[in-house]
């Protein structure tokens, strides 16, 4: 819990960052527009102090022949070199010069400097270490400021984004449980805000409502052409057991009424499953010899293969079914050899054609649909009713591709408690 509350990847710590960072650059442009105005304040107080002390000093030695105490009467090669230069450059009579002296961190003087005689100048000094104490007093004072409003703004911004994280994190637990296949899930209303999120919820509400009535009526649609078609096709089974024996075209009736039937108890049997109303009849099974008959029954030549089969609790009708849907699957639209290998309470199905289409590994077999062209031609039942058998069995049904080529099926049955088995690891 405590990794989930502190994880930098959540959305309550990032909408967090982000603030502070917008914080942190507020503070930051403040704080350089209020120390640039403190600093050009100071300054130009400084000046104007220092050119009010050299003008009065100025005066007063114009008049008396003596400085004041407040200033120096220096040549001008007793100046530094800076202020020397300044004040040669005067062109005005009773101008002054201005040199900021900065030897830093101690040393913060502003010099005025005023000639007053042929080779003679008049120098007040200013000391500005109190201006540049109170302007580094001032950027600590609003750094402290800053760092006080970010301890209290950034828990305030986790715990404001703590709720729309909530919110986001409702919206995708009920969108991975439509995606698992649990129609009847749904975000609702979340509060009485309207905004983006409200918005997103209503719209997945409103997709997950029309997928489930979309699907609903395809499954009505299966079981009632199921039910439809099931009285004029005994019909038809019985017209076509009265035909010739040795009618070529009688043949060929029987055969493809043969053909419906199968395909029509296919559809009954996916609508009891889409239903919900098969009930696993679970009996102890020799797998081995199951598995075998199961395979006989799928038709065609099929190698098989059993490494310590076990004995497990499960529907042996059902079990059939999928050993015998997979097997025909690898015969129609594989390729010879097609290897059954049974393995403790696991089954495994190989072919070695083309494999699996892309989009039948990805989204799992579809009702109808075959994959890929290469595979052959079919109703595409076969897998559904595999798929749908094995979870009335509680057992994990896998579909890939082998390494070396070729669809492989793997069915792996539960088993009851009990010691780990090598085979099952």
């Amino acid at each position: 819990m405590a990794t989930r509350l502190f994880d930098p990847r959540s959305l309550r710590w990032k909408v967090a960052a982000l603030v502070a960072l917008a914080c942190c650059a507020v503070a930051a442009v403040i704080g350089v527009l209020v120390h640039r105005a403190a600093d050009r304040s100071a300054e130009r107080a400084g000046r104007e102090l220092a050119a009010a002390q050299v003008a009065a000093a100025q005066k007063e030695f114009s008049l008396t022949g003596r400085r004041p105490a407040f200033a120096d009467l220096r040549t001008t090669a007793d100046l530094p070199a800076p202020l020397a230069q300044a004040v040669a450059d005067l062109r005005t009579p009773g101008a002054h010069a201005l040199w900021y002296d900065v030897k830093a961190p101690n040393w913060y003087w502003l010099w005025a400097a005023a000639p007053v005689g042929e080779d003679q100048v008049i120098v007040v000094r200013t000391d500005m270490s109190a201006q540049v104490r109170s302007l580094q007093l001032l950027d600590r004072s609003m750094v402290t400021a800053a760092l006080a409003a970010l301890l209290v703004v950034v828990p305030v911004a986790a715990l404001v984004a703590e709720r729309t994280n909530r919110r986001l994190s409702r919206g995708s637990r009920a969108a991975r449980r439509i995606a698992d296949g649990d129609l009847d899930a749904r975000i609702g209303r979340q509060g009485r805000a309207r905004d983006e999120i409200t918005e997103i919820s209503a719209a997945v509400d409103a997709m997950a409502a029309a997928l489930q009535a979309r699907l609903a009526a395809e499954k009505r649609f299966t079981a009632d052409v199921a039910h439809e078609l099931r009285t004029p096709l005994m019909g038809l089974v019985t017209a076509a057991g009265l035909l010739p024996e040795d009618d070529e075209a009688a043949v060929l009736v029987r055969t493809q009424v043969l053909a419906l039937r199968v395909l029509v108890e296919d559809l009954l049997e996916v609508s009891r499953l889409d239903a919900g109303a098969e009930r696993a009849r679970v009996d102890e099974v020799p797998l081995g010899e199951l598995v075998a008959h199961a395979a006989a029954q799928a038709g065609g030549e099929t190698r098989l293969r059993t490494e310590a089969p076990a004995v497990v609790p499960t529907d042996p009708r059902r079990v059939e079914r999928i050993v015998t849907n997979l097997v025909a699957n690898a015969h129609r639209h594989g390729a010879p050899p097609v290897e059954v290998t049974v393995t403790g309470a696991r089954i495994t199905v190989r072919d070695h054609g083309p494999g699996f289409p892309d989009d039948l590994l990805a989204d799992g077999p579809q009702r109808f649909r075959t994959g890929a062209a290469e595979r052959g031609r079919g109703h595409g039942l076969g897998l559904t009713i595999a798929v749908g058998q094995a979870a009335v069995l509680g057992a994990d049904l896998t579909l890939t591709n082998a390494p070396d080529g070729g669809a492989l099926a793997t069915l792996a049955l539960p088993r009851p408690p009990g010691p780990t088995h090598p085979e099952d690891a």
